[in-house]
C-alpha cells in the first residue's frame, strides 16, 4: 500500500497515519491524533489531537472530530456531519475530561447529522441525514429523526403479517423464519358470541414448556427493549395487546417480524439476537422463558454474541 498523501494546501501535525490514507486540502489534522490505513478525509475537515480513526473510513467534507472521538474501521461519515463532547458547553471553561463517542465498525452517518457526546453508534447501524442522535444506536439500527428513533434494522428482511401467510384458520399454523430456528406460530383461536379465546398447547402450539413469564408494557414508542440473546434459554413472544416489531438475527440471517395480533407469536431458540421496537402506545408483550432466571445466561453484547456464534454453537 502507498505511503500516506497529504495535500500541500492541508496541515497535518501528527506523523501517526496509515499507509494509503489520502488527506485533502484544506483539512487541518492536530498532533497526536491517530489515523489508520486507507482513511479518506475530504477537503475542510478538522482533526483534534485526541482522536483516533481506524482504517479505511470515509470523512467527506465539512466534519470536524473533538477530542474524544473513536472512529473504527470502515465508518463512513457525512458530509458536515457535526459531533460533540461537551453536554454543558459554555464559553472558556473548559472539561478536565471530553466524553468519548465511538462510531463501531461499519457504522454510517448521513448527511448533517448531530450527535450529542458520550453515545456510541453501534456496528453496522445507519444515521439517517439531519438526524439528532442523543443516545447510543444499537448495532445494525437504523435511526432518523429529531431526536433519532429506529425506523428499522440494516440488512433485515421485514416481514407482516400478510406476507408470513399466515390464515385466519381456527387450527395452528407455523411458519419458518429466515433466522435459523426461528419460527413465527398461529395460535389456535375460538369466537362465539361470548368473545373470543386464544389457548395453547405446550410442547406443541409452543414448543416447550415454561418455567417462567413476564410482561412488557408501557414502553414508550422510540425505546426499544430486548437487545440480548440467550446460551440456553427458549423464549416465545406474543403481543396480546397493539403491536410491535421484532429484530431476529442469528449473525448470519436478520430479519424484522411485526406483532400486532394476540394469536401470533415468535418462538425464539437460543444463540438468536433479539430486540423490540416500534411499540404502539397500547403494546402489551407476552414472553414465554423455557429457564429460570439466570444472569449468566445472557449475551447483552452483540459483538460478544457474534464471537459465541462463531466460537460453536450451544446446545438448548
Amino acid at each position: 500500500m502507498a505511503d500516506p498523501f497529504v495535500h500541500p494546501q492541508a496541515i497535518c501535525e501528527t506523523d501517526r497515519i496509515g499507509p494509503g490514507t489520502s488527506i485533502w486540502a484544506f483539512a487541518y489534522v492536530l498532533e497526536g491524533a491517530v489515523i489508520g490505513s486507507d482513511v479518506n478525509l475530504c477537503s475542510h475537515t478538522f482533526i483534534e489531537g485526541d482522536v483516533v480513526i481506524g482504517d479505511r473510513v470515509t470523512i467527506k467534507s465539512g466534519v470536524q472530530l473533538w477530542n474524544g472521538v473513536r472512529v473504527e474501521d470502515d465508518v463512513f461519515i457525512g458530509p458536515n456531519v457535526s459531533f460533540t463532547n461537551d453536554r454543558f458547553p459554555r464559553s472558556k471553561r473548559f472539561l478536565d475530561r471530553v466524553l468519548e463517542t465511538r462510531v463501531c465498525r461499519g457504522a454510517s452517518i448521513g448527511a448533517g447529522a448531530t450527535l450529542l457526546p458520550g453515545i456510541a453508534v453501534g456496528r453496522n447501524a445507519i444515521v439517517g441525514a439531519g438526524a439528532v442522535v442523543t443516545r447510543s444506536v444499537p448495532p445494525n439500527a437504523i435511526v432518523m429523526g429529531n431526536p433519532a428513533r429506529i425506523s428499522g434494522y440494516a440488512d433485515a428482511a421485514s416481514r407482516g403479517e400478510a406476507e408470513l401467510h399466515m390464515p385466519a384458520a381456527e387450527s395452528p399454523s407455523t411458519v419458518e423464519s429466515r433466522v435459523a430456528g426461528v419460527t413465527v406460530r398461529r395460535l389456535p383461536l375460538r369466537r362465539d358470541m361470548r368473545g373470543s379465546l386464544v389457548a395453547s398447547e405446550f410442547d406443541e402450539d409452543i414448543p416447550f414448556a415454561p418455567r417462567r413469564s413476564f410482561l412488557v408494557f408501557d414502553v414508550p414508542g422510540s425505546e426499544i427493549r430486548g437487545e440480548h440473546a440467550h446460551r440456553l434459554c427458549h423464549q416465545f413472544l406474543v403481543c396480546v395487546r397493539g403491536g410491535c416489531s421484532v429484530i431476529v438475527d442469528d449473525g448470519e440471517v436478520r430479519e424484522t417480524l411485526r406483532l400486532d395480533h394476540p394469536t401470533v407469536g415468535v418462538h425464539i431458540p437460543p444463540m438468536v439476537w433479539c430486540a423490540q421496537f416500534k411499540h404502539t402506545a397500547d403494546a402489551m408483550m407476552l414472553v414465554l422463558a423455557s429457564h429460570a432466571y439466570d444472569a449468566d445466561d445472557y449475551i447483552r453484547d452483540y459483538q460478544d454474541f457474534l464471537d459465541e456464534r462463531r466460537g460453536g454453537s450451544t446446545d438448548g
